[in-house]
């Protein structure tokens, strides 16, 4: 939802539709594909977790579903989940978002239309480099919609942007060995296949759309915000950054603060004898004829 919300604000509502549609089919699909061909179904009994994780209410094994659903009212759900919302939605994803900011204003500033709107203008081409380049970095979704959002403005097809927004978030170094240890190199490999493979073909399909609509995506990137009047954007500004503080100082005093020294343990075991010396054997040279180890 985070992601929807901030496509929203800083893409264009064709975008915002078309990105959680293209990812839901391409999940589906890929889910649809792995369980035909490699799925082994077992009988295995599915329980389900009902415990309440916010202050453990109770275990949720022995209660009833009609006690389990009283034991909260509506004020107390609402205020978990704005509670849930600040402080671990936007906690995590605060920083990411940021940087993501900053990358935009960088590509902004820094790369010249005319090397964007030749190299990734359309195109087969233009979706297979942003493919290239956005499987195997790290780059959340939060982060990677504003960078979307100036590659668009300089110049890139909204069609390669998508793949870039589909294949980001999805794949990189890391996840892809986690995926090969928990599902196997043949089910990875089938994953990165249909995810690359729905992310070049929704890239086409969206260059195509824009093309025959007639809609430049240049128009309209980020008019959603103009919606809103400018005093409430200037408001929102201002809480979102205070909302951001603790988060932001948070991992920084995180990534940058002094790791506590590793804590060495001392036993109190004896010391270990030291071995008596051999003796050391004459000098067969200086006592030619008298010594029995050699000739």
């Amino acid at each position: 939802m985070d992601s929807i919300a901030v496509s929203y604000a800083l893409l264009d509502p064709v975008l915002t539709i078309l990105r959680p549609a293209a990812a839901l089919l391409t999940a589906i699909f890929a889910g649809f594909v792995e369980n035909l061909l490699f799925w082994q179904k077992d009988q295995e009994e599915i329980v389900v977790d009902r415990s309440f994780p916010v202050d453990g209410c109770c275990d949720g094994i022995d209660c009833p579903d009609e006690v389990h659903r009283g034991h909260h009212s509506l004020g107390e759900k609402i205020l978990a989940g704005v509670r849930f919302g600040y402080k671990e939605v936007w906690g995590d994803i605060a920083g990411w978002f940021f940087i993501g900011v900053f990358l935009a204003a960088l590509i902004g500033t820094l790369v010249p239309e005319d090397l964007m709107a030749t190299l990734l203008g359309g195109g087969l081409s233009s979706m297979l480099v942003m493919l290239i380049i956005g499987v195997p970095i790290y780059i959340c979704a939060t982060t990677s919609t504003p960078v979307a959002a100036a590659l668009i403005m300089k110049g890139v097809s909204p069609g390669a942007a998508l793949v870039f927004l589909l294949v980001g978030p999805a794949t990189n170094v890391t996840s892809i060995s986690v995926l090969m240890g928990i599902l196997g190199k043949k089910s990875t490999l089938l994953y990165l296949v249909i995810l690359s493979t729905c992310a070049v073909l929704f890239g086409l399909g969206v260059d195509s759309f824009y093309l025959h609509a007639g809609i430049s995506p240049r128009a309209i990137i980020g008019e959603a915000s103009e919606l809103i009047p400018e005093n409430i954007k200037l408001i929102a500004a201002v809480l979102l950054l205070l909302l951001s503080g603790q988060p932001l100082f948070a991992a920084f005093r995180h990534k940058f603060s002094r790791k506590p020294e590793q804590t060495v343990f001392l036993s109190q075991f004896p010391a270990i004898p030291k071995q008596a010396e051999k003796p050391q054997q004459p000098d067969c040279k200086e006592q030619a004829g008298h010594c029995s180890c050699c000739k």
